[in-house]
């Protein structure tokens, strides 16, 4: 696990309406590392994780660098050659998947509807693998979330489901962003304990982006530290929670935010 690079983000620069949003940011992500991301809001953490999937919105441009995946720069894909990576490369769980999830609609219908639109045919042999993968993340009474509509199953279980859809067709690499901001502390120790799960059984890379400090330590290897759009500190974990070397970093530990906020709020710290 962890021996080989799956992502190299060397040197990236992003502006929105000409203000820099990202300032030379790099990192990299080995096959089967957890990598949280984390600052306060407006930050860059999203920014980040959307110009991976190339989904920066229409005034957002990357001004520099390399976004290499696989060996291929993504900067250089078409719009149709990215199409054909989101989804089966690089799986994307949002902030509220359940906003996401049509609510007319049965859970195992919108699956099908996203395998289709993947080329996938075969309904029952899809069903079962989805039922199979549903099993794998310890989900109780498959066949019940299958037949389910969103509004019938609780905010994390909505979430989880987000996340099953995501690696449904196996993607090597997992983006996350704020997947925990809306949930209660069960419900975030569940959804972390699948992204752990996921990791050890398919040896997913996964670059989560959230606020919450705890998370980051619950489930994540590296960890990087963002203010402005620019790197504080980077590194192991435990290494940069025990003992961090930057200003800013201190500062962001002893302001902890309570869950369920929208962050850090520094402004009235000294």
């Amino acid at each position: 696990m962890m021996q080989n690079n799956i992502l190299k983000y060397e040197a990236v620069s992003i502006s929105f309406a000409e203000e820099k949003a990202v300032n030379e940011v790099s990192f990299n992500l080995k096959k089967g590392e957890i990598l949280g991301v984390v600052g306060e809001s407006g930050s860059g953490k999203s920014t980040i994780i959307k110009s991976i999937m190339r989904i920066l919105n229409s005034d957002g441009v990357i001004d520099s660098g390399r976004i290499i995946f696989e060996e291929d720069n993504l900067l250089d894909k078409s719009e149709k050659e990215m199409q054909g990576i989101r989804g089966a490369k690089i799986g994307m769980i949002f902030q509220d998947s359940a906003s996401s999830l049509c609510p007319i609609r049965t859970i195992g219908d919108q699956i099908i509807e996203a395998m289709k639109a993947h080329g996938k045919a075969d309904k029952a042999r899809f069903k079962e693998h989805a039922l199979t993968l549903f099993e794998k993340l310890n989900f109780k009474d498959v066949e019940r979330i299958w037949d389910s509509y969103p509004f019938e199953l609780s905010g994390g279980m909505n979430q989880r489901v987000g996340i099953a859809i995501a690696m449904l067709l196996n993607p090597p690499l997992l983006l996350a962003d704020e997947p925990t901001s809306a949930l209660d502390y069960k419900a975030t120790n569940q959804v972390m304990d699948e992204l752990k799960r996921l990791r050890d059984i398919y040896d997913t890379s996964i670059i989560l982006v959230t606020h919450d400090i705890s998370v980051v330590s619950m489930v994540a290897d590296n960890v990087l530290v963002l203010k402005q759009g620019k790197i504080m500190e980077y590194g192991k974990v435990k290494s940069v929670l025990e003992n961090p070397q930057n200003d800013y970093t201190k500062l962001l530990l002893s302001a902890v935010p309570e869950r369920g906020s929208d962050g850090w709020n520094l402004s009235n710290l000294s």
